[in-house]
């Protein structure tokens, strides 16, 4: 592997034998005259930036084996980012020493595995009528280190700030990283770089760069359009040169990757490293740590969620991947989609995770709610894939401006409303309470589907969309597993938006464990606590402990126990606990929700048998159908038994229907009377 300097500074040391000519070239690049007294060894010169080709500081080191010994030569060596090996054109025995003596030396000054960027430089051309440049070319072939020659004259002046111009260059946009001179190709490295450049740009999806498309590229790499004449010489140079290079009036992959063959074989190697770099990629063709995970800063109580942009840009890039416009990622669409990055970023748990189609295909909602997911819970890797996915060259920002890091948590409870759209919620209960099968029927419609395997599933967190007051918002469920019934909770299992204790409600001995919990990590937090008792389909038991759940609700002020039965999956309970998210410590705002839930719950009950039941028989009453369970019913509005004024609002209502019944029924009497009196 040739080692290139990342720094911005560009160190070229020139070596070779005595009497070659070393020192004259750098004092004739200083004077721009050739010096009539030659010193044995010039002083380190530093050339400032804005006088360089590239743009960038440069220090030329001299060498000189009178006055310095090999152990210098040798640190020497490893501090400089590029070596001018010097020759004589009119000795050969300076040539014969380039393999016999310099190279080798380079190469034995480095580790095994790493090779510094060597420039052949043949001085003194002034004193022959031959070119050494075939000779050297073989050298070329056998030590791939060496990215190019050159011949000068210090004493007429000729090629001297090509020599530092190319040592510049071999540093700053080297060859053989790029290209292969044996077989005369690009390298694998660069073919898979440019490949995945290549699917990043193409924005239809069609695996062909459009005059758009090119566009697009060229201003992103180059800040300047293509001008039409320059596009149309491109694709001639394509067609005459290669047979499927263009396709429907667009350049293919094969056409993409021979423009780039073309453009080093030309020595301009410049191009292609302004767009690998726009890409991201650093000089060993990989993408450097910079581009793929931009510094961010979290405070402690912040969390991570996407941007408008960021949602926008995944939108896109969904549109794009799905082909057949069903609205769902198939396999092959989500691995098509994600054929630029290096693997997956997710795999088998996706139908486990988020909603997904009848198929279990991966539809819009899921693919945001997946991102918003990784996005809260493992931010490097959300920036990871963006920037493999384009984000940073389609958006021309880095994928920061994807990203929003949320207030302190601390603050949303002081101000009792949270300003973030994703909510956590953790779901904690004793092995076997139903944990699980509550965080399934979040994100299962049809929770018939689910299988024993299901259940059994290791996934940690599911997401989801519910509604807070007209505004849509993803709430995540975390299952914290319970391995011992002892076992202390961990900070980052109490630390939430919002706590689901689980229980069973035909298990006596199932409520005790969250009762405990409670007490230990959430009685004096400010974190809303929901209770929820599952398995409601079947018989409630009375629970072994010193107060039953509705008496521990009332003693500690917690909302009165909620009722769950995956039979009928209702969603409400979720959008309880995200409501109370949304608004921690703030009851009032969970109370206008209970109200809205009370006006759904009249408006979806047929009002002609509320009336017909005031209005019937005591006998027949009591055929009437068994009713639900009120005492459930009224802990789901947050009434107790037990509480003084329950019986005055419950009057109230009871007098309320009476009332709207009467006067439904004379107004239905009014209508008979009417309708007879026309007859």
């Amino acid at each position: 592997m040739v080692v290139w300097s990342n720094s911005r500074l560009v160190r070229i040391l020139l070596v070779g034998d005595q009497g070659v000519g070393k020192t004259s070239l750098i004092l004739t690049l200083v004077s721009e005259e050739f010096p009539e007294d030659v010193p044995p060894k010039a002083e380190e010169i530093t050339i400032p930036a804005d006088v360089t080709p590239e743009q960038v500081p440069t220090n030329i080191v001299d060498y000189s084996a009178i006055e310095q010994t090999d152990d210098t030569l040798t640190e020497e060596i490893a501090r400089a980012s590029v070596i001018c090996v010097v020759y004589s054109v009119e000795d050969e025995g300076t040539i014969e020493r380039i393999t016999s003596h310099w190279l080798p030396l380079i190469r034995d000054s480095m580790p095994m595995d790493q090779k510094k960027p060597v420039v052949l430089v043949g001085n003194k051309v002034d004193l022959v009528d031959f070119s050494t440049i075939d000779l050297v070319l073989s050298i070329m072939e056998e030590y791939p280190e060496v990215e190019s020659c050159v011949e000068c004259s210090a004493k007429m002046l000729h090629n001297i700030s090509e020599i530092f111009y190319y040592a510049q260059k071999a540093v700053l946009h080297p060859t053989t990283p790029l290209y292969s001179t044996e077989e005369q190709d690009l390298t694998n490295d660069c073919k898979k770089a440019l490949v995945r450049i290549f699917k990043v740009c193409d924005i239809d999806g069609d695996g062909l760069l459009n005059d758009y498309e090119l566009n697009h590229f060229q201003r992103r790499c180059f800040n300047a359009p293509l001008q039409p004449q320059v596009l149309d010489e491109v694709k001639a140079v394509l067609i005459k040169n290669i047979p499927d290079g263009i396709r429907h009036d667009a350049v293919t992959l094969k056409g993409f990757l021979y423009l780039h063959c073309l453009f080093i074989q030309r020595g301009r190697n410049e191009t292609t490293w302004a767009v690998l770099r726009r890409f991201g990629y650093n000089e060993h063709l990989e993408m450097s740590k910079e581009y793929l995970h931009p510094p961010v800063k979290v405070p402690p109580g912040s969390s991570t969620e996407l941007s408008h942009r960021g949602q926008q840009f995944l939108t896109a890039l969904f549109d794009r991947a799905d082909r057949d416009g069903d609205g769902a990622l198939s396999p092959e669409e989500f691995k098509n989609l994600f054929s630029a990055c290096p693997s997956l970023p997710w795999m088998s748990d996706i139908k486990w995770t988020v909603s997904t189609n009848e198929n279990g295909f991966l539809t819009l909602h899921g693919w945001i709610s997946r991102w918003a997911l990784m996005t809260l819970v493992d931010l490097p890797k959300t920036l990871e894939y963006l920037a493999y996915l384009g984000f940073n060259v389609h958006e021309n920002e880095s994928q920061l401006a994807a990203i929003h890091v949320t207030r302190e948590r601390r603050l949303d409870f002081a101000k009792k409303q949270s300003s973030r759209s994703v909510y956590v919620c953790h779901v904690i209960g004793q092995k076997g309470a139903g944990k699980t099968a509550l965080c399934r029927a979040f994100i299962y419609e049809d929770m018939k589907k689910i299988t024993e395997k299901d259940l059994r599933g290791g996934v940690q967190h599911c997401i989801n969309v519910v509604q807070v007051y007209g505004q849509e918002k993803h709430l995540v469920l975390r299952d914290i597993d319970v391995r011992q019934v002892l076992d202390p909770l961990q900070p980052n299992e109490v630390h939430c938006d919002v706590c689901c204790l689980v229980y069973d409600i035909g298990n006596p001995s199932s409520f005790e464990y969250i009762a405990r919990i409670y007490i230990k990590y959430f009685a004096e937090s400010k974190i809303p606590v929901l209770i929820v008792g599952t398995k409601a389909d079947l018989l409630e038991v009375p629970q072994n402990y010193l107060l039953q759940p509705t008496e521990f609700c009332s003693k500690y002020k917690v909302l009165p126990p909620q009722f769950f039965s995956v039979r009928d999956n209702k969603k409400d309970l979720f959008t309880k606990l995200a409501t109370m998210a949304a608004f921690p410590r703030f009851q009032a705002a969970w109370i206008l929700f209970y109200k809205h839930r009370l006006v759904q719950l009249w408006e979806t009950t047929p009002l002609r048998r509320v009336v017909n039941f005031l209005f019937m028989s005591p006998k027949t009453q009591m055929s009437w159908p068994r009713p639900f369970n009120v005492d459930r019913h009224l802990k789901h509005f947050g009434l107790t038994p037990g509480d003084p004024l329950m019986w005055w609002k419950a009057g109230l209502g009871i007098a309320a229907i009476t009332v709207v019944g009467w006067y439904m029924v004379r107004a239905f009497q009014r209508n008979q009377t009417t309708s007879y009196s026309s007859r």
